[in-house]
């Protein structure tokens, strides 16, 4: 069982979907279904393969595809909403108004590329920091902010 703070090397895309399954598996057991998750990684670090797994365990049934394009996806399962954002092209607090950001209230919120927003993450949060080591290597650091 995964406990906070938390740290683990990826050798590929299956374990860091595994180690989003861990962290869903451990949000879920603490009551934590609307916790709001600031995801830091470069392009192609793995980001949406780490919400794949989280969505396997929050909304399972959820299809999760990398919310780029659409800034906002929202998967639903189990009686539990997963809204996984993009915030890259985010410049303003009036771009974040525009998506609805600060309408979303008792969901699960994991948001990729938080380094652009970061006055608009809440004061306590979970970072998910995903830092490429190598081709396919990865180091995953999590832990709580409060």
């Amino acid at each position: 069982m995964l406990a906070l703070p938390f740290s683990a090397v990826s050798r590929g895309t299956s374990d860091t979907e595994a180690v989003g399954a861990a962290l869903g598996e451990y949000l879920l057991s603490h009551n934590q279904a609307d916790a709001f998750l600031a995801l830091y990684g470069d392009l192609g670090a793995g980001k949406t393969a780490f919400v794949r797994g989280l969505a396997s365990v929050v909304t399972p049934a959820a299809h999760v595809c990398s919310p780029t394009y659409t800034i906002v996806n929202e998967y639903r399962g189990d009686g539990r909403v997963l809204c996984h954002l993009d915030l890259y092209r985010i410049e303003s607090e009036d771009d974040l108004f525009s998506i609805g950001f600060y309408d979303y209230e008792g969901v699960m919120m994991a948001a990729e590329w938080c380094e652009k927003a970061p006055y608009a993450l809440p004061e306590r949060h979970i970072r998910v920091r995903i830092d490429k080591t190598g081709e396919e290597l990865r180091t995953i650091t999590i832990e709580e902010i409060a």
